[in-house]
């Protein structure tokens, strides 16, 4: 086995990504939430900078795809279980849940769970490379810090049921067979990339109109876009 180069630049922007999700695990304890979500997004950018820079620069490695893979569970996995985690501990428990309110906190960390289990799959799945198959965990990140940083009072209003019942639902869209779009562009032509356009476009003016809540709006656009996508596509009968 050769030498192992850890310190190469798409490295360094994975554990970027890596030290923002630290820090935003940190703030989620502390309930800064807008700052959870400025941190979140930082994360995405190194995310999404360190693939394009190891493309540029052909500076692929076994290395890099495992530290990829863990910044992202920690970033996108992690936090937005912390964040959860500390929305279930500001919550009223009443009723039956009242019960369990020593108990319910602790679920919000099946996202981390879940979103290691769609790593993992993603690492290994030839289906997904020019689209997703489940929700991406950025995703689903974006979806609980914005839904806490913009929609708190909403989020306290609903209860640690129905909090709950969404913690599963992402879970479950983390690792489903639904097949999602991705923000890929091979061309411009409207004819090939409607999709992406249509999405672009109405997630822009969620997040004019309803600021930081519409990013977890977008969120839930994407999710049910491509369930619109899927069920309009053409299936192959056969006889």
């Amino acid at each position: 086995m050769g030498r192992i180069r850890l310190f190469t630049l798409p490295n360094l922007l994975t554990s970027l990504n890596l030290f923002c999700g630290c820090l935003a695990c940190v703030e989620a304890f502390g309930r800064n939430y807008d700052l959870v979500l400025l941190l979140v997004l930082l994360s995405a950018v190194f995310d999404f900078s360190d693939g394009l820079v190891a493309r540029a620069t052909k500076q692929y490695s076994a290395v890099g795809l495992q530290l990829d893979s863990l910044a992202d569970d920690i970033s996108f996995g992690l936090v937005p279980s912390v964040v959860v985690f500390s929305l279930f501990n500001e919550m009223s428990y009443t009723g039956r849940a009242f019960a369990l309110k020593d108990v319910i906190p602790y679920a919000a960390f099946l996202i981390s769970v879940f979103s290691a289990l769609r790593l993992a799959k993603f690492n290994v799945d030839e289906r997904q490379t020019a689209s997703f198959v489940g929700l991406p965990t950025p995703a689903n990140a974006l979806f609980w810090v914005a839904l806490a940083a913009g929609s708190h009072a909403f989020v306290m209003e609903i209860g640690p049921v129905w909090t709950l019942l969404a913690v599963l639902v992402s879970s479950v869209l983390l690792v489903c067979e639904l097949p999602m779009f991705a923000l890929k562009f091979k061309n411009l032509h409207w004819r090939d990339n409607m999709v992406r356009y249509v999405f672009i476009v109405t997630s822009l003016l969620l997040v004019i109109f309803f600021r930081t809540a519409g990013i977890a709006l977008a969120i839930c656009w994407y999710v049910a876009l491509s369930v619109i996508v899927f069920l309009m596509k053409p299936r192959h009968v056969s006889h």
